[in-house]
Formats: C-alpha cells, structure tokens, sequence
C-alpha cells in the first residue's frame, strides 16, 4: 500500500489516542476509526456518569474524527463494542440509538475482562468517505 492510499487522520475536537496508534486511517473510500474511550477531549480523563455518559462521549469522539475524514456517524456501516458489563447492554443502547437513528451499521458486541484507563466501554468504527 502506499501513502497515496493511506491517510493518518486525527481531530482536535476529539480525545487524543492514548497510544502508538492512529485515531483514523483513511483508505480509498473507507474510514477505519481505532477504538475511542469515553475520554474527553478537554480533561484526556474518562467522563463521569457512567455507562450511558462514556458511551455518549465515545461516539461524540468517534463523529468527530469521521468529519475529519470527509465521513460523518452516517456513513458509519460496521462498529465494533467493547464492554466490561454487558449487564450494561441496554443502557448502552438506548444512548447508541440516538447516534444511529435510521438504517443503523452492522455491529458486533463483546464483553471484556478489562479496558484502557478503566473504561466501561470501547467503540471502533467502518466508515465510508463522503457520507
């Protein structure tokens, strides 16, 4: 692959990988977004509130990095959720469902022994470019 088809995308509007890794790549006409904490942008700290406040700030971080990328939560057609409860499942959901309100992408839940900073949740996301 070469650099014309790989593009390194990042957002100052949203929290800053806490690792050696990218916060996007763009490829052709497909986003790939690494998984995004509940951190928030300003603090680098997870929110407080729970499972629907670091879900909400997840997928906030996640559309910030899309429209980086000439993409938005729309395009979005596969996610990825990590969850260390999946006891958390429904509240989970309903804060999900406000972000992906019509023709909601493909996704694959998992429940996990543990996250980065003791995060209740992960979500990494597929999108397309121009959505």
């Amino acid at each position: 692959m070469t650099s014309e088809n790989r593009q390194v995308i990042c957002s100052e509007k949203a929290a800053k990988a806490i690792g050696p890794y990218s916060a996007a790549i763009r490829s052709g006409n497909l986003v790939f977004v690494s998984g995004n904490l509940g951190i928030g942008p300003q603090t680098g700290q997870i929110v407080s509130g729970g499972i629907e406040a670091e879900t909400r700030q997840a997928l906030s971080n996640i559309s910030r990095i899309l429209e980086a990328a000439d993409s938005s939560i729309k395009g979005v057609v596969k996610t990825t959720v990590f969850m260390q409860d999946l006891g958390d499942f429904a509240a989970m959901n309903a804060v999900y469902a406000e972000f992906f309100t019509d023709e909601p992408p493909a996704r694959s839940i998992a429940q996990v022994a543990a996250l980065p900073k003791g995060a209740a949740i992960e979500i990494e996301a597929i999108a397309l470019v121009g959505s």
